[in-house]
């Protein structure tokens, strides 16, 4: 029900006023009732995007603007994702699963393994191969996240012809497997 039609059943019952179509009366209650509903669907949009799990614009730029670097993200679930990781940053983030679950602030699905030397750790981002796009920008949010006492190597994989074939005898193979030639090119993380 709009606002216009809210306002007339509210005086209604009065009887004072002729809220028949048309009238002046009723031209009135549809300028009130159209103000109304403007300011409920910004009322809507606002109640939205203070949220972290609805935002999806401006509320999305102020929690960022309370962080000291912004996620690597291309998607508003994955910036949302992310965000909310940065978020649950605290004292006491620093066990093995805390730290991967911390990094997946930096917008891309990172791993952090220890090595079995002390002080050394491993990152790794199974879900690309090479170098990620947007890497340095990652690199100063995961060496932010992750304990400064800790010494962090990056570790990248590529997909070689060699894993391919081990993967798929032939490209028809890999094609009934629903893979294409970009896909074939990145469903691997040898370290998995």
């Amino acid at each position: 029900m709009s606002y216009e039609d809210c306002l007339a059943e509210l005086l209604r019952p009065l009887g004072a006023y002729d809220l028949r179509e048309g009238t002046a009366n009723r031209g009135e209650l549809a300028a009130y009732g159209a103000r109304l509903d403007e300011a409920e669907a910004e009322l809507d949009d606002t109640a939205g995007e203070m949220s972290l799990a609805t935002a999806k614009g401006f509320g999305l730029e102020r929690i960022e603007e309370l962080l000291p670097y912004r996620p690597v993200c291309v998607t508003v679930k994955q910036r949302q994702r992310a965000l909310a990781a940065l978020l649950r940053i605290s004292g006491d983030s620093f066990t093995p699963e805390a730290i991967n679950d911390t990094l997946t602030g930096c917008g891309l699905n990172a791993v952090a393994e220890e090595t079995g030397r002390p002080g050394y750790v491993q990152v790794r981002f199974p879900d690309v191969a090479g170098i990620p796009e947007g890497f340095e920008q990652m690199r100063a949010i995961i060496e932010e996240i992750l304990p400064c006492h800790l010494n962090i190597e990056y570790r990248f994989w590529y997909n070689t012809w060699a894993m391919v074939r081990e993967r798929h005898s032939t490209w028809r193979h890999a094609m009934d497997g629903g893979s294409s030639w970009y896909g074939v090119a990145i469903e691997h993380d040898p370290w998995e």
